[in-house]
């Protein structure tokens, strides 16, 4: 039996996407806001479904 649940490696990752992708969601709706190119918007949607997945878990 595993002591714990994830792989602390994992559990680092996840924790260090989490910091990052704050200021990167900021960012890019910045961006968004200045110049609202599909690419942007597109990325924004990304980069906030990955912050929400983080955030409840499903990751």
């Amino acid at each position: 039996m595993s002591r714990w649940k994830y792989h602390p490696t994992y559990l680092r990752i996840k924790f260090g996407c989490r910091q990052i992708l704050l200021p990167l969601i900021v960012f890019q709706f910045i961006r968004t806001i200045f110049v609202p190119t599909s690419f942007d918007v597109i990325l924004l949607g990304l980069l906030a479904i990955l912050y929400v997945a983080i955030l409840l878990e499903w990751l």
